[in-house]
């Protein structure tokens, strides 16, 4: 089973192995200094916080974790926590589309990104201006938000659903927010399609895809999509929100 929003992709990703405690190797000037930076930061060392990285000329610098990653418990943030990064791993999506469309294999015969969504995904409504791939990257597709539509359906963000579950959703759907590439709203509905495009197209889902073609050759040991949502995570940072009395929730 899986969590519609990993379709989307949602990320767990760490700094990895750096400097944990100050600057180290490469250090040119103490400028800015650590207690400099520290005072930057102060403000979260007593509820949920972030772990910092400073790349110069190519190397990590100075990493520092700064609050909680767990008010539970009190653990602390360091250098090595993983964090769900939610949709700043669209990119990561959008990466996966890019990199099949270079191989040629997003086309029927030749590479493009203008090709009509339907050619990988015929469930969905056949509107009168067909949908292209490009569009759903860019949020021009007028596709209507799922996050939306579960709502008006009476369904949970916190269900957890299969993926074709999405689909299905979308599938339903006769009208669209807006003629494709005539204004942009973010949609992240979108990217549940193009994951789906991505376990189509290559024959993995869309977190095998980028192991197997990003995080891995990159060396980034610890950064994954999260698909169990079953699966043991060391280090992982709980996810808050302020409560608006000067207190935090945990974030759902």
């Amino acid at each position: 089973m899986k969590r519609l929003v990993v379709a989307t992709v949602s990320l767990l990703i760490s700094l990895g192995a750096g400097t944990p405690g100050g600057l180290r190797a490469q250090q040119a000037s103490p400028d800015p200094t650590e207690a400099e930076i520290d005072e930057i930061f102060a403000r979260f060392k007593d509820g949920p916080g972030c772990a910092l990285g400073v790349i110069r000329d190519g190397g990590l610098v100075f990493t520092r974790g700064y609050g909680y990653a767990n008010l539970d418990h009190d653990v602390p943030i360091s250098s090595t926590t993983i964090f769900d990064i939610g949709s700043t791993s669209k990119q990561f999506t959008a990466a996966a589309i890019v990199l099949l469309a270079q191989r040629g294999e997003l086309s029927l015969d030749q590479l493009s990104l203008d090709q009509d969504v339907r050619d990988f995904i015929p469930e969905l409504h056949e509107y009168d201006e067909p949908i292209t791939v490009r569009q759903l990257i860019h949020h021009t597709s007028g596709v209507r938000d799922y996050l939306t539509l579960m709502r008006f359906a009476g369904m949970s963000f916190e269900n957890v659903f299969q993926e074709d579950d999405g689909v299905e959703l979308l599938a339903r759907q006769r009208e669209l927010n807006f003629e494709p590439n005539t204004d942009h709203l973010y949609s992240n509905s979108g990217y549940l399609l193009l994951a789906v495009i991505v376990r189509r197209v290559s024959g993995m889902s869309i977190g095998e895809f980028l192991e197997q073609e990003v995080f891995s050759p990159l060396g980034m040991e610890h950064t994954f999509v999260y698909e169990d949502r079953f699966r043991v995570v060391k280090g992982r940072a709980t996810g808050y929100a302020s409560d608006g009395e000067g207190g935090f929730g945990i974030e759902h």
